[in-house]
């Protein structure tokens, strides 16, 4: 039984996981969109998300530093954090969260593994929003389930104020002629 086991061990040591999660992750930021198995890129996903989130919480020029310290720690490669904190994160700073996407693509032939393309969502323009520069550079807005009741509610009233209004027009000009 795996009571408690969350992370997939990928049939690999602990050293070598974390070899093959720095390798991923590396690739991932330096191509912005990689193939491989379907296990690997929901593990890597795990990876590299709180590492992408470390490079919005920029207070100071010390949190800076002590962020890009952590995040090499993690990836060990100069250029894919400075690709990181340079080009990755002002396109993420407006998302809540959510950096990847997971598609899968089928097996393969040889093994019938199953397939997996993992990318950063903010980098694909076709399959994308399109997001704006402008939306970018403002953070989501947060919202809550419960507003959609209120806009229903405010949008039934000024419906109906508008039908009375338009009647009440329609009265008037009768009443003219």
């Amino acid at each position: 039984m795996r009571h408690g086991n969350k992370n997939n061990n990928l049939s690999r040591t602990a050293s070598h996981r974390r070899s093959l999660m720095a390798n991923l992750g590396c690739q991932l930021i330096t191509h912005k969109r990689i193939t491989t198995t379907l296990a690997k890129a929901k593990a890597l996903r795990t990876y590299i998300e709180p590492l992408i989130t470390k490079t919005k919480a920029t207070e100071s020029k010390e949190a800076i530093m002590h962020n890009h310290r952590i995040v090499f720690s993690y990836l060990n490669d100069k250029q894919a954090v400075k690709e990181l904190f340079t080009v990755v994160a002002p396109k993420v700073a407006g998302r809540p969260g959510g950096y990847t996407r997971v598609i899968k693509l089928g097996a393969r032939t040889g093994d019938n593994a199953e397939i997996a393309m993992i990318e950063l969502v903010d980098f694909n323009e076709i399959y994308g929003k399109g997001v704006a520069t402008d939306a970018a550079a403002e953070p989501a807005k947060k919202t809550r389930r419960s507003a959609g009741k209120k806009k229903a509610a405010t949008a039934e009233n000024a419906s109906a104020d508008s039908a009375e209004n338009t009647a009440a027009d329609d009265v008037a000009e009768t009443t003219e002629d």
